[in-house]
């Protein structure tokens, strides 16, 4: 038998004060912590983002009893975030950014920078870029561009849903549902409409161009405008949801990983022999058998799902970080499969990751934000291309799978190697006795 346990009193912790520097904003503070004063109304009621973001910091610290401290809240403009980024700031979290490179890309050199917290991430990568520039090169390949949304609808019938299915799919709407989706947008441009059915609910996946934004706003509004003109057609159907995971979203799903989402991109090399035993110290012979058993076989026993890499995500994570991409579309995104082969006569290493699913853009949400513009502009995709609508966003997908080429290379070989726990205790290990921290 368990004995009786002592019960527990909550203790309301004591508040922290920290003075403010005039009487209003004590007096605002207060109102705040009473609940007269909803925290996500001061910036409509003061004017000031960065005198709301301080307010409201210093409001949850007396309510919580728990110190901010450590957590910065000058050097940011509060300003570019409203209606946009983020609601009711209390300050802003830093992460390191590194560079890796050059990655020579299709002829190109490019630094590209890496937003992350995880020691031998940026070293391994650049590794795997002194290799790539090595042996002449990357060679990235778009595949296919394309955004896409699915919203779930209804019928009372499982027939009714099957007559909007055809409807959908006959050749001879197409035209006319292209114009219907198009005019809420430049830059959206209807590819494809493919549909699912589930008793009599019925899925629709539309594929849009998007130019050089991620889209998800854009092909949303086009999927609204053809959902508007279905209804007077039928007038039975019933809209449940304007997405219904057949897009499918920051999920790992089969669709993404078979028919793409975003920008769809394969890039491949050719590592000489002699840099493979010098730069990676390993063998060709050696890194093909360790990717058929892990990446491929492993990754098969694990019933991964676009999961047939090394660590893909670690890359995509701190490249999707310093750009101000959207870090949950990390999920798909890092669908991936890397293939070695030895190739002339066994002597050199064949290496491509294939990505169907890279969602990225270059206008829009954390990418105008200064210091993910910033990152934008180190690898010359700032903004929107004036050239070629949706180049920039183009360029960036392949940048990102080129730099997952480079961290798969490098990642393999110190396994194959031998290498990687002692390359983690060295780089990945702080020196700080963490029995002398506080929690």
């Amino acid at each position: 038998m368990v004995p009786p346990q002592p019960t527990k009193v909550p203790v309301k912790p004591a508040p922290l004060i920290t003075p403010q520097s005039t009487e209003e904003d004590e007096q605002i503070v207060k109102s705040v912590v009473e609940g007269k004063t909803p925290s996500y109304s001061l910036e409509s009621k003061l004017g000031d983002c960065k005198r709301a973001a301080s307010i409201r910091r210093e409001a949850l610290q007396r309510i919580t009893g728990k110190s901010l401290e450590g957590l910065p809240l000058e050097g940011f403009d509060y300003e570019s975030i409203l209606g946009q980024c983020c609601e009711m700031p209390v300050g802003y979290v830093q992460i390191p950014v590194g560079v890796v490179g050059p990655l020579l890309l299709n002829g190109t050199e490019y630094t590209v920078p890496m937003a992350t917290t995880e020691g031998c991430l940026v070293a391994s990568t650049n590794r795997g870029c002194k290799a790539i520039y090595a042996s002449g090169g990357a060679i990235g390949t778009l595949l296919k561009d394309g955004m896409t949304r699915a919203p779930v609808v209804r019928f009372d019938t499982a027939k009714r849903a099957a007559e909007l299915k055809f409807f959908l799919e006959n050749p001879l709407n197409y035209d006319t549902l292209s114009v219907v989706f198009n005019k809420s947008s430049r830059f959206g441009r209807l590819q494809s409409i493919q549909c699912a059915m589930a008793g009599k609910n019925l899925y629709i996946r539309f594929t849009c161009s998007t130019g050089d934004a991620m889209g998800m706003n854009m092909v949303s509004k086009g999927v609204q405008n053809v959902l508007d003109y279905l209804g007077n057609d039928f007038p039975d159907m019933d809209v449940i949801g304007i997405s219904g995971n057949f897009c499918s979203d920051k999920k790992p799903a089969a669709v993404n990983w078979i028919e793409g989402r975003g920008k769809s991109v394969v890039c491949e090399a050719i590592i000489k022999e002699e840099i493979v035993k010098k730069v990676l110290k390993t063998s060709v012979a050696s890194l093909v058998e360790l990717n058929m058993l892990k990446n491929l076989a492993g990754s098969a026993i694990a019933g991964s799902l676009g999961g047939f890499n090394a660590h893909a995500s670690n890359i995509v994570s701190a490249v999707f970080l310093a750009t101000g991409q959207d870090p949950a579309q990390n999920i798909e995104s890092s669908h991936c499969i890397t293939m070695m082969e030895a190739v002339n006569d066994g002597k050199d290493l064949h290496i491509s990751v294939t990505m169907p699913s890279i969602e990225v853009g270059t206008v829009g949400g954390g990418t105008q934000l200064a210091s993910q513009s910033a990152c934008l502009n180190l690898l010359g995709v700032k903004g929107a291309s004036k050239e070629l609508a949706g180049s920039n966003a183009r360029l960036l997908a392949t940048i990102v799978a080129g730099s997952v080429l480079a961290g798969e290379l490098s990642l393999m070989s110190a396994i194959a190697a031998g290498q990687l726990v002692k390359s983690h205790m060295k780089y990945n290990r702080s020196s700080k006795d963490v029995t002398k921290i506080s929690s």
